[in-house]
């Protein structure tokens, strides 16, 4: 059996980002509606990271940390949004807010300490 399958050597594997984006979203949900803190802010770690993912693997980024940077600002807008209102959705809103500044957190610390020095294939 052929390890890499495909018509040829340029096509690659199966993505893994699909199976987390879809995981991401229903644990947010689950987490975010249920007023559950830790769920909802994993969920949307999971889901914001496995997005910048696949944006780089299809190549419209270089470096998924940008993209995860600007899902966090995101992120902190939506929730402080959900803050402000005041319809008993400042726990809610706490949740977003913190899963964006762990990403925020996360994005910052890539950008400075991760580098791929592998050679482009």
């Amino acid at each position: 059996m052929d390890e890499q399958p495909g018509l040829s050597e340029q096509y690659r594997m199966a993505s893994p980002w699909p199976i987390f984006i879809a995981l991401g979203i229903p644990i947010a949900e689950i987490g975010i509606v249920f007023g559950i803190f830790p769920i909802a802010v994993g969920g949307l770690v999971l889901f914001s990271g496995s997005v910048a993912g696949i944006l780089q693997e299809a190549g419209y980024v270089e470096s998924p940390w940008r993209a995860v940077g600007a899902l966090a600002v995101a992120l902190v807008v939506v929730g402080v949004v959900f803050v402000v209102t005041d319809l008993n959705l400042a726990t809610r809103g706490y949740a977003v807010i913190t899963a964006g500044a762990l990403l925020l957190v996360g994005a910052v610390a890539g950008e400075l300490f991760v580098h791929d020095d592998a050679p482009a294939i």
